[in-house]
C-alpha cells in the first residue's frame, strides 16, 4: 500500500524506532526494497534522487515504484530525495506520483530556506503529500576534509520548524555522503539539543557508513528516518563483480542482476533490523 511518511514518522519517533529509507535506481533495487520489508513486516521507504530521475525517466522510474508498492502488504513511501531546485520539486508535486517530498534548501540563506521550504510544505500537504526539510548542510568528503561543514543550530531548527511547518528535519551533525571519511564523527551533543527543542521527526542522511551503536543513539534522540543509499551501490557493484568472476561464461542480464538485487535485499533486512521497525507494519 502506498503511503505518507508524515503518520509512519510521528510513529517512529514516539515508539523508538526509525524506518530505512532506501535510495532506488532501477526495478531490480526497487524489488530488492520491498521484498525486504515485505520478508520482516516493516513499512518502508524507497527514495528517488533527482540524478536517478533524470537517469530513468521520472515517469518510468516512479511507475515501477506505484506498481509494486501498491502490491505491497507492508505502508511504502515514495519519496523525492534532496529536491534542491524548486523548479523540480514542484514539478514532482505536480506529477503526484511520489507520496512524500523534500525541498533541500540548505545551500540558501536561513530566511530564503524558511520562505521556500513553507511554500513547498503547502503545495505538498495540498497534494496530500508529507514534506521533508534540511537546515545545516550534510555534505561530503570534501567539504568534511576541508572543514566546511555546516552544523545543524538547535535554536534555529526550533525557528525553522515552527515558520515552516515540515513534517520532518533532516539534521547535519557530521553525518557526510558518500563513502567513509576518515575522522567522520557524528555530534551527538548536537543532535541531541536538536532533539529537546524539536518535537518532528528529525532525520538522518548519509548513514551508510554509520555503525550499529550509532544508529541506536541517533533513534534514542528522536532521528525517525535514516537514509541509505551508498552501502546498497556498493553492494550491487561488488555482487554484480562476484558473480562475474564466479560465472565468466554468463551473458543472461536476469542472472547477473538478479544475484545482486538478492545482496541488495539482505541488506536492506540487516538495516530494517538494526532500525527496530520489523513487524511495525502489523500495528
Amino acid at each position: 500500500m502506498l503511503v505518507s511518511s508524515q503518520k509512519l514518522l510521528k510513529d517512529a519517533r514516539r515508539d523508538g524506532y526509525a524506518l530505512g529509507a532506501f535510495n532506488t535506481n532501477d526495478l531490480e533495487f526497487t524489488q530488492a526494497i520491498i521484498a525486504g520489508a515485505e520478508k520482516l513486516s516493516s513499512p518502508v521507504i524507497v527514495q528517488t534522487s533527482p540524478k536517478a530521475l533524470e537517469y530513468a525517466g521520472a515517469e518510468e522510474l516512479l511507475g515501477i515504484i506505484q506498481t509494486l508498492g501498491k502490491k505491497s502488504k507492508c505502508p511504502v513511501v515514495i519519496h523525492l530525495d534532496h529536491g534542491k531546485e524548486p523548479a523540480l520539486t514542484r514539478q514532482m508535486i505536480k506529477l503526484g506520483l511520489h507520496t512524500s517530498i523534500m525541498f533541500d534548501g540548505s545551500a540558501l540563506s536561513y530566511g530564503d530556506n524558511v520562505k521556500i521550504t513553507a511554500e513547498m510544505v503547502k503545495l505538498a500537504h495540498k497534494a496530500g503529500m508529507s514534506l521533508e526539510a534540511e537546515l545545516g548542510a550534510i555534505g561530503g568528503r570534501e567539504d568534511y576534509v576541508k572543514g566546511r561543514m555546516a552544523y545543524t543550530d538547535p535554536e534555529q531548527a526550533a525557528d525553522f520548524v515552527r515558520a515552516t511547518d515540515c513534517d520532518s528535519l533532516a539534521v547535519a551533525i557530521g553525518n557526510v555522503h558518500g563513502a567513509k571519511v576518515k575522522d567522520e564523527k557524528l555530534r551527538f551533543d548536537i543532535l541531541e539539543k536538536i532533539a529537546k527543542l524539536v518535537a518532528i521527526p528529525l532525520v538522518l542522511h548519509g548513514s551508510s557508513n554509520s555503525t550499529l551503536a550509532e544508529f541506536k543513539k541517533a533513534i534514542g534522540m528522536g532521528v525517525a528516518k535514516i537514509n541509505i543509499d551508498t552501502e546498497l551501490r556498493q553492494t550491487f557493484s561488488k555482487a554484480n563483480a562476484d558473480y562475474a568472476k564466479k560465472h565468466p561464461q554468463e551473458t543472461d542480464p536476469r542472472a547477473i542482476i538478479g544475484a545482486s538485487r538478492d545482496a541488495i535485499q539482505k541488506v536492506v533486512e540487516a538495516r530494517i533490523k538494526d532500525f527496530g521497525s520489523a513487524d511495525k507494519a502489523r500495528h
